[in-house]
């Protein structure tokens, strides 16, 4: 199961998981102890639970590029464009703002 560090500004935030029976996103616990930790997303609010879901989180698949960028990241990379994590892991590593996607290994 792939998994991938989500940071925001520089900080380790949590972690999101490819499950079996979908994704599941959990925030870090000294993150969530931090006074200035932000909220990857409005839909995923600051919480010790993890969430979990069937389909990578919107806010996620939100992140991954589409049309022509999308076309070159395939041809460049060969992933399919139906691998959403894969897509994910490999072009986020230095998205626009304050997220950024780093393979867990």
């Amino acid at each position: 199961m792939r998994q991938g560090e989500i940071w925001v500004n520089n900080t380790l935030a949590g972690i999101l998981k490819e499950t079996e029976n979908g994704y599941q996103f959990k925030y870090d616990r000294t993150y969530l102890l931090n006074d200035r930790a932000l909220a990857v997303s409005l839909t995923l609010p600051l919480q010790k639970k993890a969430f979990e879901s069937e389909f990578l989180f919107p806010f996620f698949d939100g992140l991954i590029p589409e049309g022509w960028l999308l076309d070159i990241v395939h041809k460049n990379w060969k992933i399919n464009p139906r691998d959403r994590m894969g897509l994910l892991l490999t072009t986020c590593r230095d998205c626009i703002g304050n997220i950024s996607i780093k393979e867990k290994k």
